[in-house]
């Protein structure tokens, strides 16, 4: 298991956003973080009032943005368009070409969010939107996001990977099985949870190969992301 430590992260600070980059984006550069399997980013955003993304392209891109406060505006040029609230995950399939915008709403509070990309595992797939609320989702437990079939009310996405939520309340443990040649990449959204014995903090993250399970136990209210990758 190799941990990722916040601090480590990349960080730019535009006013309007301040960011941590888990892997290298745009300005950031670190060729010993280029991303993890098929997973190429995790920006870790704060967007101030008023502020966000003016409409720009992507292609061919998995692209998923997960709300932990405050509200996101969307929009595509495929006819989308919806305030994504805290707990709320939102997918879009770049494929062969998507216009899109992504504001913040409020003109005096912050939107904290991730936003995620993973490569797909073919091009020119047909653009898609998608989204999926977890507000309630229960504590001490894993609940299925996004994979490859769909399967369990999940989100349908163009990669041989899963996308898995656990919240934390307390001192919850759970455990998640990899597969043989499976890897994981864990990233802690909120609060502090142990990993295997470790503890990883807030915007921690952890690349874990060759391992037969995951264990984690919560130290108050936390959550995680989990990826489960080929």
């Amino acid at each position: 298991m190799t941990i990722r430590k916040a601090n480590d992260r990349g960080h730019a600070d535009h006013g309007w956003l301040n960011t941590h980059f888990t892997f290298s984006f745009a300005d950031y550069h670190d060729p010993k973080w280029m991303g993890f399997r098929d997973l190429r980013v995790i920006n870790d955003d704060i967007i101030a009032g008023g502020g966000g993304f003016g409409r720009h392209p992507h292609r061919d891109m998995e692209i998923i943005t997960y709300v932990l406060s405050g509200e996101l505006e969307h929009k595509d040029s495929m006819g989308n368009g919806r305030i994504i609230k805290p707990g709320e995950f939102q997918y879009m399939a770049a494929g062969t070409g998507v216009l899109h915008s992504e504001a913040n709403p409020s003109r005096t509070n912050p939107v904290h969010l991730l936003q995620i990309w993973m490569l797909p595992d073919k091009v020119g797939a047909k653009p898609a939107y998608a989204e999926k609320a977890c507000t309630n989702a229960a504590p001490g437990k894993l609940t299925l996001i996004a994979s490859k079939t769909g399967r369990d009310d999940s989100i349908k996405i163009n990669q041989d990977a899963e996308l898995w939520l656990a919240k934390f309340a307390g001192g919850e443990t759970l455990t998640h099985e990899l597969k043989t040649k499976r890897h994981a990449w864990v990233h802690v959204a909120e609060g502090s949870v142990e990993l295997n014995g470790k503890l990883l903090e807030a915007g921690d993250g952890a690349a874990v190969s060759k391992e037969s399970k995951l264990d984690f136990a919560g130290k108050g209210a936390a959550q995680i992301l989990l990826f489960d990758l080929n």
